[in-house]
């Protein structure tokens, strides 16, 4: 991708959000907001094709728990993944998480893959790229994607594969890793799999995105496709008992089981050497902060809650590939401001290249999930996924996904 196209991906992201101004901003978004009817029409009738059974889901036979939202990110959706795969498999499931790997590059030579039943190589074409069988990294960021490496690099004993068509992927993670449950990273709007659990991630500090449908706005599905989901997830709250948006949320769904939780830091780890600070290494320092994430506000408040100084923030756009030349130019500046450090979020992290001169240590801010309400509800969750026989009849899954919005 070209520079010219990488400014324009990130002005595009500053017109949607209203972070841009000016005549050509408006007009632009007077042009998206026409754009967002049509695809809000998509969706309404790639749902009914589905609901309707002309376009035909995968049964995988086994359980397929789909975690995704309504948004374009930042719902924080990776470390609730993570938590799941962890839990899971410390239950002593046997778990693959299911990855379109966005921003991902094509291998340049397919991996190699020796059968189950040692009858020989899968053919490239079938083969999905596996990040992770559960044994460490087996791709390289560039190739995995920032979130499947991620996700692989903190679980291990989880399989993590990554596919456009999580269909073979799917079948591959249970056939060749023996899988009997899989996550389906960002499923909500992947239906060519039928769900056996629907969990939907809402944000707290922003649970519409910015009101409107892509391309205008940040909406992948209106609200009230809510219904479809059996748990929600209201993410990145301050506190419990978010009263004013649970009565919203049951405008769309009245059913589903509600669980709020804090996306909390954990602690500081320098991104080269793995060394690990405390949360109080932040107070009162004067930092720089660089990421590329879909809200780069909630990071640096995240930042200031926590005492630092924030000199400056260095932003890109989302999943951002960041070049020598980012990292060398944030650097110098951060030298000539005399920072006392750098801090990135995790996801930034496995993305970072190590600058030529490193005169000022870069940490990157763990963030983990903690269930603030609805501990029983998770409990119950976790106990009903682990309860479940493996494979699942494929049956269930169809009854339960039939109907759409």
């Amino acid at each position: 991708m070209s520079e010219r196209l990488k400014e324009f991906e990130q002005w595009g992201e500053e017109v949607i959000f209203g972070r841009a101004k000016g005549l050509r901003a408006s007009l632009m978004r007077v042009f998206l907001r026409g754009a967002s009817w049509l695809f809000r029409g998509l969706v309404s009738l790639r749902l009914n094709l589905f609901k309707r059974g002309w376009k035909k889901q995968a049964h995988l036979g086994t359980m397929v728990i789909s975690i995704g939202n309504i948004t374009m990110g930042g719902t924080g959706k990776t470390p609730v993944v993570e938590l799941f795969a962890r839990t899971l498999r410390d239950r002593g499931r046997k778990v693959s998480i299911l990855s379109r790997g966005y921003k991902s590059k094509d291998l340049e030579q397919a991996q190699e893959w020796q059968t189950k039943e040692g009858c020989g190589l899968i053919n490239a074409v079938d083969m999905p790229k596996v990040v992770s069988s559960g044994q460490g990294l087996e791709l390289d960021v560039r190739y995995a994607g920032d979130e499947p490496y991620m996700l692989a690099k903190n679980l291990d004993k989880v399989a993590v594969v990554v596919d456009k068509d999580r269909v073979k992927a799917g079948r591959f993670a249970i056939s060749e890793l023996g899988s009997d449950i899989l996550l389906l990273d960002d499923g909500m709007q992947f239906l060519k799999i039928a769900h056996s659990i629907d969990i939907v991630l809402v944000d707290s500090n922003s649970p519409f995105g910015t009101g409107a449908m892509i391309p205008r706005g940040t909406l992948r599905e209106p609200p009230r496709n809510l219904c479809r989901a059996d748990y929600i997830f209201i993410t990145k709250c301050r506190q419990a008992h978010n009263e004013k948006l649970i009565k919203k949320i049951r405008r769309y769904n009245k059913v589903a089981e509600i669980i709020e939780c804090t996306h909390g830091p954990v602690h500081l780890e320098n991104v080269f050497t793995g060394e690990i600070k405390p949360l109080t290494f932040l107070k009162d320092k004067y930092i720089a902060a660089i990421s590329g994430i879909a809200v780069p506000e909630s990071f640096e408040g995240k930042l200031t809650d926590l005492g630092a100084n924030v000199l400056f923030h260095r932003t890109f756009s989302d999943h951002h590939s960041f070049t020598q030349d980012d990292i060398d130019r944030f650097m110098n500046r951060c030298m000539r401001r005399d920072t006392d450090f750098i801090v990135t979020t995790e996801k930034d992290a496995v993305r970072f290249p190590k600058p030529k001169e490193l005169d000022v240590e870069v940490y990157f801010l763990r963030i983990e999930v903690d269930i603030l309400s609805g501990s029983e509800v998770w409990d119950k969750l976790i106990a009903r996924t682990c309860d479940q026989p493996s494979p699942v009849d494929p049956l269930l899954a169809f009854e339960k996904h039939r109907n759409f919005t």
